[in-house]
């Protein structure tokens, strides 16, 4: 353990002070144009607006590795990210800020493209549960102790942006002096949509709405904070509270999850969600322990949704696809994470910010409604289901050349870059109804024994 922690020690500092810096960066926005009666309208733009630059960067990412190399990437990109702040302190147009989070976005994808695929490239099978763990606990971190840091900086005025100005530049000296040789690159794995959704439709609706309560997480949650009282260190507390909670649960609950029903912990946590809203839509007053404990709460169950969901992906597609199926189910929660901030900036805007909570409890009355083990069938149960449960960090930051470092992938035999084969297509599509199509309800050591079967009615 201590030689992969010091093998990739220079990687693991730049993910940790990169994720300082945005975590920061991302909850200072939403209170200083909070501050400043900014539509929250405007606040979900922003954060809608930079994911949008996460999704849609790391091809970009590629190609430019490609080119110049994982180094020169990184510290163009650094320098890029840095500039993106800094020109804020200059220029104070919301279109401009708009424009400038997008690019921040596909500058800050590329980084963890050059971080995520050199780890990838230099890491054995043997130690890639070891290396995947150390680097998710990085980036929890680093998030965590972002929103902490917030509590450095009472004053909304410049100071924070030029900190993350400060982490962006910083993170450019592990990587630039860093002694491990240059790794090749791999190819993404082409994005095999219909192959996919015809095996794991479920899971990328728990994906598509746990990138929606994640991404309006922190963009919105900051100013719900603010709003009912909070000052900056307090919002950062709250904030922390919910992410550290989501990190430290992820392991007793996938201990859960890989002897019981993936379908019913997911349902459930889902229908806590509706039901720990309620209370806090409005009608009533907490003190601010309260809230911090209601936040503790949502985080264990809100930021455990994206793993319990990808676990339950794995566990019925084909081992030899994994890599292909961890790019789309991040491009769903991509595509989630940027609607989400959207849609609850506009019900805030018009009905005040205690309808984040509400905000919160219809997304999860999605899941209750639709994931249920009566739409499950195990057509396409993966012959070493199931799979392990794998803690996964909860933020966009990652590209998603991370989940090849996940050990339930083996890329050397992987053949997610290979044309589905329409006999194999049409299966999919043909044993699977809409809405209930391929996935299998786990239900401990019977889930092989039952495979084919329709769940209970």
């Amino acid at each position: 353990m201590a030689k992969t922690i010091g093998a990739f020690f220079s990687l693991y500092l730049a993910t940790l002070i990169l994720l300082l810096s945005s975590g920061l960066f991302n909850t200072y926005l939403g209170l200083r144009l909070t501050a400043q009666s900014v539509s929250e309208v405007w606040v979900g733009a922003m954060i809608a607006s930079y994911y949008l630059g996460l999704v849609l960067g790391a091809r970009f990412g590629y190609r430019l590795i490609i080119q110049v190399g994982h180094i020169r990437t990184y510290a163009a990109c650094a320098a890029l990210t840095t500039i993106t702040v800094l020109v804020m302190i200059l220029i104070h147009d919301l279109w401009f800020w708009l424009a400038v989070r997008f690019v921040a976005g596909v500058a800050m994808v590329c980084l963890f493209v050059a971080i995520e695929s050199w780890l990838n490239e230099q890491t054995e099978n043997s130690a890639r549960g070891t290396v995947f763990a150390f680097y998710m606990v990085a980036t929890c971190m680093g998030t965590v102790l972002g929103q902490l840091a917030l509590g450095l900086f009472p004053d909304l005025n410049y100071q924070p942006l030029v900190f993350v100005a400060i982490c962006s530049v910083l993170s450019l000296i592990p990587i630039t002096l860093t002694r491990r040789l240059h790794p090749a690159l791999q190819v993404p794995a082409p994005l095999a949509l219909r192959y996919y959704l015809a095996r794991v439709p479920m899971s990328m609706t728990v994906l598509f709405v746990a990138g929606m309560l994640n991404g309006a997480f922190y963009g919105l949650a900051p100013v719900y904070g603010l709003q009912h009282g909070m000052d900056n260190h307090q919002v950062g507390v709250f904030l922390a509270a919910s992410l550290a909670a989501g990190l430290i649960f992820q392991w007793p609950l996938g201990w859960l999850a890989d002897r019981t029903s993936r379908v019913k912990l997911i349902r459930f946590g889902a229908l806590i969600l509706v039901v720990l809203g309620v209370p806090l839509w409005g009608w009533l007053q907490f003190s601010y322990p309260a809230l911090v404990a209601f936040s503790v709460i949502l985080g264990i169950v809100q930021f455990t949704l994206y793993p319990m969901g990808t676990s339950f992906a794995n566990d019925n597609v084909d081992p030899e696809r994994r890599v292909g199926l961890s790019a789309l189910l991040y491009m769903v929660y991509g595509v989630g994470a940027c609607l989400g901030p959207l849609l609850a900036g506009l019900l805030m805007r018009t009905w005040g910010s205690d309808v984040y909570f509400v905000f919160v409890s219809a997304c999860s009355a999605v899941l209750v409604l639709f994931i249920r083990e009566q739409r499950v069938k195990g057509t396409h149960v993966s012959p070493d289901a199931p799979t392990q449960f794998v803690p996964m960090a909860d933020t966009l930051q990652n590209a998603h050349v991370m989940a090849v470092l996940d050990p339930r992938v083996d890329i050397q035999h992987d053949i997610s870059h290979d044309p589905v084969i329409d006999a194999t297509l049409q299966a999919a599509m043909g044993d699977a109804p809409a809405g209930s199509a391929g996935e299998e309800q786990h239900d401990g050591g019977q889930r092989q024994a039952d495979a084919g079967q329709v769940g209970p009615a």
